[in-house]
């Protein structure tokens, strides 16, 4: 039996080959949903927005290789040359040329629909939701996983970003120091970013021919996006804000916001359907206070990572410990290959 720690992107995957395989798996995820830093959310008319993990490029060969093993769509990020720009508070917003750029990708029907899909190639009995993992013990080659229930395997996938399980989880026999070291210094990916959306009944930006990129160095909103599904058929507009917005109370934050886009593309734009946020600093399951300031993906793909632990049976997976693309969907599906492919392994 082994004992997947982690429900998103990498842990999904890895328990979906274990199936293929017959090896008999348990996921445990301290939320109360599947998806880790993938997060669709569907509004009031079903519009999909990412809440979390969103683009990816052609040569995220891993990721579009499960898509099509999956047979999930995916299409091109709407992007015009033309955007709104604006250099600072003191600044009038301004339209832009930006040099044509190598397009991006979002998957139809939303990020989660890859997440919703490996879920539901697995049984639901083997994923158990609301067990945050406070302690893994290893002896005489098995392991006993302690969370709100107590889940015993022959291995252990962490599949979690490291410093969560380098904080968090109480190791016996503690982890090597080295690994402990980085893992506490190695960035995860999102954990300091807030995304926002808001849903429209129509695309008024296309309608009146408005660019539908916004770029903005004064906030709250630094990048803005066209965010319409696949088919066009529901509408919305999705990005960031500054991190430094997260002092503001909810109410002032979405203030600021509408002010800014009517500012930007008019009057129309306050005349939104839903407004949803996500602070990923106010995950507890995914932020982790850092000694020191960190990098953008410091430590990401940190060759320690590859290492196995405990007579070979922890592994260690999650994006953040790809050696490709670490910190974004590609890297997470290369780490549940890659970490599916030590267990399964183990058993010949």
């Amino acid at each position: 039996m082994t004992i997947i720690i982690g429900a998103g992107l990498s842990g999904l995957l890895t328990a979906y080959r274990l199936k293929k395989e017959g090896v008999p798996f348990k996921i445990l995820d301290a939320r109360t949903r599947i998806g880790g830093r993938i997060n669709t959310v569907y509004g009031t008319n079903e519009t999909p927005v990412e809440m979390g993990a969103t683009w990816f490029y052609a040569q995220h060969v891993h990721l579009l290789k499960l898509l099509e093993e999956l047979n999930i769509e995916y299409f091109e990020q709407h992007m015009e040359n033309t955007v709104f720009f604006q250099a600072s508070s003191n600044s009038p917003i301004q339209t832009m040329e930006i040099p044509k750029q190598a397009p991006s990708y979002r998957i139809s029907g939303g990020s989660s629909h890859l997440i919703n899909t490996l879920f539901l190639e697995l049984n639901k009995e083997d994923v158990f939701l609301n067990q945050s993992v406070k302690e893994i013990k290893f002896q005489n080659n098995s392991f006993q996983v302690f969370a709100n229930d107590v889940f015993e395997g022959d291995s252990v996938v962490l599949a979690i970003p490291p410093k969560l399980w380098t904080n968090r989880i109480n190791f016996d026999p503690e982890l090597p120091k080295d690994l402990s070291s980085v893992a506490k210094e190695t960035h995860t990916w999102m954990e300091d970013s807030i995304k926002i959306a808001l849903t429209y009944k129509s695309p008024f930006w296309q309608e009146e021919k408005l660019p539908s990129a916004l770029f903005s160095q004064a906030g709250p909103i630094t990048e803005f996006y066209d965010h319409c599904n696949h088919e066009r058929s529901k509408f919305a507009l999705c990005g960031f804000t500054s991190v430094s917005f997260k002092q503001l109370t909810y109410s002032e934050r979405k203030s600021r916001v509408i002010e800014q886009v009517k500012l930007v593309f008019g009057k129309k734009a306050a005349d939104f359907i839903d407004y949803e946020e996500c602070i990923w600093s106010d995950e507890r399951y995914t932020f982790e206070e850092s000694d020191r300031a960190l990098l953008p993906h410091q430590n990401n793909g940190n060759p320690i990572f590859k290492n196995s632990l405990f007579e070979n049976r922890l592994f260690i997976s999650s994006s953040e410990s790809a050696s490709t693309y670490p910190g974004y969907m590609e890297g997470a599906v290369y780490s549940g290959n890659v970490t599916a492919e030590k267990v399964i392994g183990l058993g010949k």
